[in-house]
């Protein structure tokens, strides 16, 4: 089901689940099934792009990896080794986070110098004062930001310096693997090239791994090696980058690129769009077997009876489709 590899990934999950409990009224308890069955894995130095609708799961998934929300079921592979029942201390310095809005993420009542500073504090990286400025000079130089905003407040600084910010906290720890939780949707557009150039110069810099959620696609292509397809919780399709822009495979995949501007008019003219009818059904209440049968033009009652397994297709490429 899911794909092999003789190297031992940085990081995998193997029929991750999260589920919300929620009550409806006094005894009758209901589930949010945010994240459902999800497998995959990600090899060192790789980013992983993570796409899908809003309240698909791919936040819920990034933070369940890290652990800031427990598993419901499954299990969560660093290096090979399980970290669903370990103290997560030593694993917070190999795994961080880049929070989605820069604006809520920073503590205004906090300078510059203490946001990325408390980091190193609470996991000992720096012995002297001295030291502990030299790093966090270091930092704000690395993702370009002056040193003369060391005393600064976050609402002194525009949404891609917070964004920074957070991203240098990040670093302070010297991770191994990020997620960057669609670390750029609150950007402009001139902005949000330069805040993923910048992550591209980091990976190679300091050999990191990404996790890279987001929604828009034409960043993903930009950024990722390869592309997890996340629908209702469940991964319906994972290809190496090129592929899936090529070929998507299923249905839910081909009507997400198909919304993709085309910045040619002549070439987008030319383009017959594929339109996503309906709305995506509740995760309290998913649809049985195929979980994107509701809005499918090729659904079937095999696609009723029983979830389609996510299978190789060639290359790499895996996809979960009765019918494709």
């Amino acid at each position: 089901m899911e794909e092999t590899n003789s190297k031992t990934p940085l990081l995998a999950v193997e029929h991750l689940k999260k589920y919300f409990e929620i009550r409806q009224g006094f005894s009758k308890k209901l589930f949010v099934h945010a994240v459902d069955d999800v497998s995959f894995s990600i090899q060192k130095g790789e980013t992983l792009g993570l796409v899908g609708e809003s309240g698909c799961g791919k936040t819920t998934l990034g933070r369940t990896i890290l652990r800031l929300t427990e598993p419901t079921d499954g299990k969560i592979l660093y290096n090979g080794t399980c970290i669903n029942d370990v103290d997560m201390r030593p694993y917070r310095q190999k795994m961080q986070i880049v929070f989605q809005d820069p604006y809520a993420s920073l503590d205004p009542r906090l300078t510059v110098s203490a946001i990325i500073g408390e980091a190193l504090d609470i996991n000992g990286k720096a012995g002297s004062k001295q030291e502990r400025q030299e790093k966090i000079l270091h930092l704000m130089k690395l993702v370009g930001l002056s040193e003369n905003f060391y005393n600064r407040y976050p609402h002194e600084f525009s949404g891609g310096q917070r964004q920074r910010i957070g991203i240098a906290r990040a670093l302070a720890v010297d991770p191994e693997f990020l997620v960057c939780d669609e670390p750029v949707s609150a950007l402009d557009v001139s902005i949000q090239a330069q805040v993923i150039n910048m992550l591209e110069e980091l990976q190679k810099s300091r050999h990191l791994t990404y996790l890279f959620i987001a929604h828009d696609l034409s960043v993903v292509r930009h950024i990722s090696d390869r592309v997890a397809v996340l629908y209702l919780g469940h991964l319906v399709e994972l290809a190496p980058c090129d592929a899936l822009y090529r070929n998507p495979i299923h249905p839910y995949t081909d009507m997400l690129l198909s919304a993709v501007p085309i910045p040619d008019p002549d070439e987008s003219e030319k383009r017959k769009r594929k339109i996503l009818q309906g709305e995506i059904p509740s995760p309290i209440n998913p649809p049985s077997g195929c979980p994107f049968r509701t809005r499918c033009p090729y659904a079937d009652d095999e696609c009723a009876a029983s979830f389609p397994e996510l299978t190789d297709r060639g290359g790499g490429h895996f996809a979960a489709c009765h019918k494709r």
